[in-house]
């Protein structure tokens, strides 16, 4: 074999070898996103479940809103049905925001990047919506005591005054038991983006 046959078939070689190669990280980077997609996946299913009932609620408030007869069961109503609304569509904004990150349109340092911000944004939106949780128990019992039963609680039922602070405990175990997961959802999906720093 002559010496420029050989060069040829080197360089066709090498060339072979760096298609595969760029195929092959190509493969690497489609099943990374797939994997980091349904990861968050988990965070997606429950919070577009919790905007459903939200927005049912808002509807079922607003449906009903005369039968809220005094000043501080309008308020409360008008309070727990913007807060119904607001909350999830921000909580779903920024979940999309995680969502949306696309691993093959930029580079590494670049999705990380992009990924920590809206994973910071999207976390401090839960820290957020947990401690206005707890006021929202407290405005919505009024207003449910009165759709649900036609009694208003604040003054003609005190047997009701047990609730809010049953339903204190108890949510903030449920909710922290929900950020915790969240929380380590958010960091499973940042190690499979980090783990393309490794290929």
């Amino acid at each position: 074999m002559e010496l420029d046959e050989m060069k040829t078939l080197w360089t066709d070689m090498s060339q072979q070898l760096e298609a595969q190669k760029v195929l092959t990280d190509k493969m690497i980077v489609q099943m990374t996103q797939q994997r980091y997609t349904s990861k968050l996946q988990a965070i997606s299913i429950p919070e577009i479940i919790g905007a459903v009932l939200c927005f049912a609620t808002v509807l079922f408030i607003t449906s009903n809103f005369s039968k809220l007869d005094t000043w501080y069961l309008q308020l409360s109503g008008g309070l727990t049905a913007l807060a119904c609304l607001i909350l999830p569509i921000l909580s779903l904004r920024s979940l999309q925001q995680l969502r949306n990150i696309q691993i093959s349109k930029a580079t590494y340092k670049e999705a990380i990047v992009s990924y920590l911000k809206s994973k910071h944004r999207f976390m401090k939106l839960q820290r957020i919506t947990y401690y206005l949780s707890f006021f929202l128990i407290l405005v919505i019992l009024p207003v449910m005591g009165k759709l649900l039963s036609g009694v208003d609680i604040i003054t003609e039922d005190k047997d009701w005054i047990w609730i809010a602070p049953a339903a204190v405990p108890l949510f903030y175990f449920f909710a922290k038991w929900v950020y915790e997961k969240y929380q380590s959802t958010t960091t499973a999906a940042e190690a499979i983006l980090r783990s393309l720093e490794e290929e």
